[in-house]
């Protein structure tokens, strides 16, 4: 009788592995530490009626085919014609920062993207925001923070021309797919204030 109780946990806990291990393999998560190209174009806001109709294209970066698959862009290329061109990251809590000119995209680790210098000084934290200018040559760090994507990746302007395109390079330092999607206290509002 134990030998058959055993063998059927046993035969459980392969089959959970087996069935847990089958949604990550369908996640395409991105390979991390890897510096990789991508053109984003036009700025979202600065289409047609008809571009417009067709969701994104190539106007977001989605690190994922997870991203890609609930259509929640890791970063956006925005802006309406003939103003300010700007990043946008993620859907809601992400944020961008602007580490600035003649930053090497190689040299940014994870710990870097926070405080270039690694200085212990509140003037060289990184400042995160939620949208940054485009600016060439510039080096952007990227905190995702999204109901199901947590992550950090860096990128660097490499080409632009304003209203028309943008050509980054980029690397991902951490990026993970949450599994606690029902699991969030319940109420936000981005408006309400606290009592």
């Amino acid at each position: 009788m134990k030998t058959v109780g055993l063998s059927v946990v046993l035969l459980l806990i392969v089959t959970v592995s087996a069935v847990a291990q089958i949604p990550t393999q369908n996640l395409g998560l991105p390979e991390l530490h890897s510096i990789k190209t991508v053109t984003l174009s036009p700025p979202y806001s600065c289409r047609s009626s008809e571009q417009f109709q067709k969701g994104y294209e190539s106007t977001a970066l989605f690190l994922s085919a997870y991203s890609k698959q609930r259509n929640m862009p890791d970063l956006l290329f925005n802006g309406a014609c003939k103003s300010t061109n700007y990043f946008q990251p993620g859907n809601t809590f992400s944020l961008i920062a602007d580490l600035g000119s003649e930053v090497a995209l190689n040299e940014v680790s994870a710990l870097r993207a926070f405080n270039l210098r690694r200085v212990a000084s509140f003037a060289d934290y990184s400042k995160f925001v939620q949208a940054a200018n485009v600016e060439i040559d510039h080096t952007y760090a990227v905190l995702l923070n999204e109901d199901e994507i947590r992550g950090l990746f860096i990128f660097k302007v490499v080409e632009y021309v304003p209203d028309e395109r943008v050509v980054l390079q980029y690397a991902v330092k951490s990026y993970q797919v949450t599994s606690a999607r029902g699991a969030m206290s319940q109420g936000f509002d981005w408006e309400k204030s606290s009592n």
